[in-house]
């Protein structure tokens, strides 16, 4: 059976993902230290009001407030026994308000790291967080998701744990890795080693990229990566809008929905297929991304120069991607 993702994508070039959780709900209240998936429970009306805005923006897809609800993360706050209770209250909001409104939504169950460094360099064994990813992907699915949003990792190993959980859970996935300092992620992988490994899994991913990191001019170099691998299988970028500062107790990123609006059709035009937003990217940002894809049209691929041009310097040399990224141009 096709998968909802899929069946978007076979009918139009791109599509329009979501923006931040984290920075949102703190902007609404939530308070530093409280795990964000509580208020699935405790607030469920503002996490529809976090999916409403989304959905109002002009986006195809947006994923679960669930990015930390596994059994790991939640134990830090003694909250192990309510991992289904509030995977499957975070799904069944958002099937609640894709359904209702009135054309075709994604709802994309949100899985983000266990939280421990997996073996042999952690203590954290494949099965254990096969496990835990699975624990969450069937309440996940049992609420509603369409399809599993596996994001922010940055090992191949816990990579392949949740594409295991996905497997064993019957659903559909997509993963995404966080690269940062020199092109790499915190655990040292390569956008080319993230798209050699994907091909290798039983059962790969829908669609694979790139999310969080620095900013929108560093998720890019490594979107120019992956491109240059040679991998056709579909692109994710969810880049930052810009950095983060706080004013008047509210934390804002310094990127504008205009730099957002460039980024989402250096994206495109580079090949991205599901573009989107990740830390500080707001209403505001994904409704000028939306316009900007709908009435700009279709350009060359990108260089690295232009990239830098309209969206700022890169935060550093990133010498992995950066070679990869200008031997494909």
């Amino acid at each position: 059976m096709t998968d909802a993702l899929s069946e978007l994508l076979a009918t139009r070039p791109w599509v329009l993902a979501d923006g931040a959780t984290g920075t949102s709900l703190m902007n609404m209240g939530l308070a530093p230290g409280t795990p964000a998936e509580l208020w699935n429970v405790t607030q469920p009306d503002r996490i529809r009001a976090l999916h409403q805005g989304a959905v109002e923006a002009g986006s195809d897809l947006f994923l679960t407030n669930s990015f930390g609800a596994n059994a790991s993360r939640l134990r830090l706050h003694g909250l192990t026994a309510r991992v289904g209770e509030l995977n499957r209250a975070a799904a069944e909001i958002g099937r609640e308000v894709a359904d209702a409104s009135g054309r075709r939504v994604i709802v994309a169950g949100s899985m983000g790291p266990i939280g421990e460094i997996m073996a042999p360099m952690g203590s954290l064994t494949h099965a254990r967080a096969v496990e835990m990813f699975l624990e969450q992907a069937e309440a996940l699915r049992d609420g509603g998701a369409d399809i599993l949003w596996v994001e922010t990792l940055s090992s191949l190993e816990e990579l392949k744990a949740a594409a295991e959980a996905a497997q064993r859970a019957g659903m559909p996935w997509c993963g995404s890795l966080s690269f940062d300092t020199m092109g790499r992620t915190m655990m040292g992988v390569t956008p080319a080693q993230l798209a050699s490994a994907v091909e290798r899994l039983p059962n790969p991913p829908v669609a694979y990229g790139a999310n969080c990191g620095v900013g929108a001019s560093d998720l890019l170099r490594t979107m120019a990566a992956l491109v240059a691998s040679g991998n056709e299988r579909p692109l994710i970028a969810k880049g930052n809008a810009g950095v983060p500062r706080l004013e008047d107790g509210h934390i804002h990123y310094d990127g504008t929905p205009e730099l957002m609006a460039d980024y989402a059709c250096l994206a495109r035009d580079m090949g991205v297929r599901v573009i989107g937003g990740c830390c500080g990217t707001m209403p505001a940002h994904l409704r000028a991304m939306r316009d900007a894809l709908e009435s700009r049209p279709a350009g060359p691929r990108p260089t690295l120069e232009k990239i830098t041009q309209l969206l700022g310097a890169f935060s550093s040399t990133g010498e992995d991607s950066l070679t990869i990224g200008r031997r494909r141009h």
